[in-house]
């Protein structure tokens, strides 16, 4: 499959018959989308996640008195430790939600539709990476409009029952897959007021204590998955304006749904395809295919779903993406901004921070911090905690592949320690290399009272770090959107981000005089030490010795909107001119 969506121009994506236009999935358009590159923190909910800080302050949104952190009366504040049995993340938060209540002020669209997410993830239960944190935003958006959602995603067995609210069971059918018909169970339920159905087999898929890695075949499970979904419809008589699918994990339903389900009973709905991460194609071997009732054979050509890179080879594959593309009515890839799901993203009702704040009143982000530098060492109870907070802390929030800099997130490690302050990496390494070579750096660093390096990721310790940042790093070398720089700014934490794709669309450099009245940030667009060297030196410069100036970036970034409620009107758009 060719990387450059340019050629799915050219007619080989598409097939350039006449003749094949005049079917309705033909009557598609390529919708450039900057979704986010991030994914793959392998994470699912669990109980522990069910949890409440230590202590909080005050369920009182901010703290009422500015000045220094010793004015919070934190004598009688209980203040965590590393060395904790229980790390201060995992204490008892009384849920995952906080004000999920859609808001009253967002303008209802007057052509309403259904639209059903098919997706692989879904935040916060199902949570990798971006692709759950997307799928649950603009669902959100979707209905405060006024128009019906639902998600369909696997019933994973790492999915904690009772982060679901009014879980039903509401249909028992079969649903095909290799010479088989397997016996499936679809539930109804309520995640973070979005309703989700979850499809269960009877058998091995989506077992296991991940969203991903099972011990099953993956690609196998998916494709069970794509046909599961358009059969639930069928049997229930589910007729949505929209199936919206997401990365490659359900590429193969609009090829099912134009080639088998359409000439059965599904008429009405019409196919968009997300793509979130160009990285992964869903290679697929013609047998596999055939598993799902398609003839596999059938798709290994240019005009449908051969994969490109593997043309010559023996044997030739399939690329499950490519196929969507083709068959989907739409396609979105990069020009949408994405936005964040600000009832999930607030920091003036987050659960998990020991004390609330808002862009009006952020002082409670000092004792987020204070808490935070406490609870991992990087300040210890003999600290004053004032000399703690000015110190700088960077927090980089990533999974830890070559997209993402890895080259420059290790040297910011040696460049923020040599310029006075703190940094945090929270994330995992798909690569066991990559692992090893950051757990090399852990037993260098974490010891110490600079850095902290946790391979891992945790939800809540997420929503922590975004809290306690006075800056979030994102040095990555390509990011088709990104929302760790949106998430920072909305927690207070000025971004520091190399100047390419989604970054670009989002941050804007303080020293950038023409777009003086849009800069909320600090940019550099080399890929070398120097140039992130320079943008992190001016970054600490305005921290310690413009106090003034640096409150006002922070109140600015805080109120920029990069909720949904903009972006979600882009995708409405799209759906319109594809529905039937």
């Amino acid at each position: 499959m060719r990387v450059k969506m340019e050629c799915a121009t050219a007619g080989r994506f598409f097939g350039p018959s006449s003749s094949r236009l005049s079917n309705p999935r033909r009557r598609r358009r390529i919708v450039l989308n900057r979704n986010n590159g991030l994914s793959a923190h392998n994470l699912c909910s669990s109980s522990k996640f069910k949890i409440q800080a230590q202590t909080h302050l005050s369920s009182e949104v901010g703290i009422a008195k500015q000045g220094s952190l010793t004015d919070f009366g934190i004598q009688e504040f209980v203040w965590p430790s590393p060395t904790d049995e229980i790390p201060f993340w995992k204490k008892g938060f009384p849920s995952w939600d906080a004000n999920l209540e859609v808001p009253s002020e967002v303008k209802k669209d007057s052509k309403l539709m259904h639209i059903i997410h098919v997706t692989a993830e879904m935040a916060p239960i199902a949570k990798v990476g971006g692709l759950g944190d997307v799928v649950t935003g603009l669902a959100r958006a979707c209905l405060s409009r006024g128009h019906r959602v639902d998600i369909m995603l696997p019933f994973y067995g790492c999915i904690q029952r009772e982060q679901i609210d009014d879980l039903t069971l509401i249909t028992t059918y079969n649903s095909y897959h290799d010479g088989k018909w397997i016996p499936t169970h679809a539930y109804s339920g309520t995640v973070s007021g979005i309703p989700v159905i979850f499809i269960e087999p009877s058998h091995q898929f989506f077992k296991g204590q991940h969203v991903y890695g099972g011990s099953y075949n993956e690609l196998e499970a998916y494709l069970f998955f794509s046909r599961a979904c358009l059969e639930w419809m069928q049997v229930t008589g589910t007729q949505p304006d929209i199936i919206h699918v997401h990365e490659w994990q359900t590429g193969a339903l609009p090829l099912l749904y134009w080639d088998m389900y359409h000439y059965l009973s599904l008429q009405k709905p019409r196919i968009v395809l997300t793509i979130h991460n160009m990285e992964h194609y869903g290679e697929c071997r013609q047998e596999q295919l055939n598993m799902c009732g398609l003839d596999g054979s059938l798709y290994a050509t240019f005009d449908k779903a051969v994969d490109d890179r593997t043309v010559g080879h023996n044997p030739e594959r399939l690329s499950l993406l490519k196929g969507g593309i083709v068959y989907s009515n739409a396609v979105v890839y990069v020009g949408i901004v994405n936005g964040i799901d600000t009832a999930m993203w607030n920091p003036s009702t987050d659960v998990f921070l020991p004390s609330k704040f808002h862009a009006q009143n952020f002082e409670g982000k000092k004792l987020c911090k204070y808490y935070v530098q406490r609870g991992l060492g990087l300040a210890s109870g003999n600290h004053v905690p004032d000399t703690a907070l000015k110190v700088p802390l960077v927090v980089c929030i990533t999974r830890l592949v070559a997209q993402k800099g890895l080259h420059l997130i290790i040297h910011a490690i040696k460049q923020v320690e040599e310029l006075g302050g703190q940094m945090v990496i929270l994330g995992k390494a798909p690569d066991s290399r990559v692992e090893s070579e950051f757990e090399g750096l852990v037993n260098l660093h974490n010891q110490g009272q600079s850095i902290r390096i946790l391979l891992m990721y945790s939800e809540e310790l997420s929503h922590l770090l975004y809290a306690a940042a006075d800056f979030i790093l994102v040095p990555s070398m390509y990011e088709p959107c990104g929302l760790a720089q949106m998430i920072g700014m909305r927690y207070g934490a000025v971004p520091v981000v190399r100047k390419t794709g989604g970054l670009a669309d989002t941050v804007f450099d303080m020293d950038d005089e023409p777009n003086h009245e849009m800069a909320n940030g600090f940019v550099f667009e080399g890929i070398d030490e120097g140039s992130l060297n320079r943008a992190l030196g001016r970054a600490f410069a305005c921290y310690r010795n413009k106090p003034d100036e640096w409150n006002g970036i922070v109140k600015k970034v805080m109120a920029v909107d990069n909720s949904w409620n903009n972006t979600a009107g882009r995708y409405i758009e799209i759906y319109e001119s594809v529905r039937a």
